[in-house]
């Protein structure tokens, strides 16, 4: 089901902070910033190899990852695989039982779709994302 690992996100309070830090402490120096404001998101992407790091901000609260800030604090938020096709994907989890937020996938950035398996599914309290990519770039980035 999964190809690879597509990318990490990490909620933080302020992009731009963020990304001065990853460019001061890690030397990652080259940076896409992406509003998304119909998602209450401020979002920074950085490539490594086949992986994205994905720095998000909510601008409200309405932003879905607002209360996961508030309560957790800055860090790891999700890990996102990537998938061939991801209604087969969705299928195959909803057959197994899988817990789902998504039951069907949903547009990402960078012309992806995207959809997130709940993080109590199988007790392992990390919150999953599925993303296929709709062209055949694979060095693009999501959310």
């Amino acid at each position: 089901m999964f190809t690879l690992i597509d990318h990490i996100g990490f909620v933080v309070a302020d992009v731009d902070a963020a990304i001065e830090h990853y460019r001061q402490a890690f030397g990652i120096m080259e940076w896409e910033r992406i509003a998304l404001p119909e998602r209450h998101a401020d979002i920074g992407v950085a490539r490594m190899g086949d992986t994205l790091l994905e720095l998000i901000a909510p601008t409200s609260e309405e932003a879905s990852f607002a209360k996961f800030l508030r309560e957790k604090g800055p860090g790891m938020h999700h890990i996102a695989y990537r998938v061939d096709d991801i209604a087969a994907a969705l299928a195959e989890l909803r057959s197994r039982g899988v817990p789902m937020i998504d039951r069907e996938a949903r547009p990402g950035i960078h012309n992806t779709l995207v959809a997130f398996v709940h993080p109590k599914a199988g007790g392992q309290g990390v919150l999953v994302e599925l993303v296929q990519h709709q062209s055949n770039h694979h060095g693009e980035a999501h959310a």
